[in-house]
């Protein structure tokens, strides 16, 4: 339905690159140079200039990437409206999940979700509370599932499920044996921690000042990017990290990792939902509801 033109245009918008845009186009190179040509000499403007070895979108090109993004959003919520003139539930659905969830969370969701709704496409990305929320900024996702709870002004939070982070360690720890620790000892402790960014990084930062501890005076060991690589680490190291009970449960069962109490902490948190401000339209709408339904 669109300006075959308009998508080349936001591919190599979105990617910075039209090597990358014509990949994922299926289309070549000199294909694509040829569809921003033609739509420079449509509004006589530059959209792309280049910068050494990269290009940059120009004030033209900020200003047609704005609008794009608003043309392709119009499309889809088209396509849904008019699927459900007919009850038909059709089109794809981009979702973005920060690693927590998406790892141990969101697949059976999906799962449930494609088993009631079999029409419509699926698209997850991953990554952290923060690219999450970039993504759905960039409008490169319609709804996104996060760790924290930053408060952008520009995004709508909804509270879709609890959770609690534990301190967890090998069951072959020193300190395994221990049910419960004091805050101060944690000082002394060898932490694997989440990178910068994290969601999970942020509530744990939150709850150790409440406590009375800043998160400078951990010794941090390493920091690693998802819950699978810190488990890893943990169960090969006499070291402990923080962890969602969601990510722990199998690992807690068969004996490997042991779960240990700090007193005066508890670390309580929720999942969010997020959309851009405004009212969720579309199947990310039909998305929303069915979670809420879900958890």
């Amino acid at each position: 339905m669109s300006d075959f033109r308009l998508e080349v245009f936001y591919t190599v918008a979105k990617r910075l690159s039209f090597t990358k845009a014509a990949a994922e186009l299926f289309i070549t190179q000199p294909a694509v140079t040829k569809h921003i040509h033609e739509l420079e000499e449509q509004y006589k403007a530059k959209l792309f200039e280049r910068k050494g070895n990269r290009i940059v979108l120009t004030d033209a090109g900020e200003l047609l990437l704005h609008h794009a993004e608003k043309v392709f959003e119009l499309y889809r919520n088209v396509a849904y409206e008019i699927n459900a003139l007919s009850k038909r539930k059709e089109g794809l659905l981009r979702i973005g999940a920060s690693t927590t969830i998406a790892q141990y969370i969101v697949a059976p969701l999906l799962a449930k979700f494609r088993t009631k709704f079999p029409d419509v496409q699926l698209s997850l990305i991953t990554g952290n509370t923060t690219q999450v929320e970039k993504a759905l900024l960039d409008k490169e996702i319609e709804i996104g599932i996060i760790e924290g709870y930053s408060k952008n002004p520009e995004i709508s939070y909804h509270e879709f499920l609890k959770d609690e982070i534990v301190l967890v360690c090998s069951s072959k720890h020193p300190l395994a044996n221990r049910n419960l620790l004091k805050p101060d000892e944690l000082k002394n402790i060898r932490f694997v921690l989440r990178e910068q960014g994290s969601g999970t990084l942020e509530v744990i930062d939150h709850a150790l000042k409440n406590a009375g501890i800043n998160h400078s005076e951990l010794i941090v060991e390493i920091r690693l990017g998802n819950t699978e690589s810190i488990k890893s680490y943990l169960l090969n190291s006499p070291s402990m990290a923080f962890l969602s009970v969601h990510a722990i449960v199998d690992e807690v069962k068969r004996g490997e990792l042991k779960i240990i109490d700090v007193e005066n902490l508890s670390i309580e948190r929720s999942f969010y939902l997020i959309s851009l401000q405004g009212k969720i339209t579309g199947l990310a709408d039909l998305f929303f509801h069915f979670t809420q339904h879900y958890s």
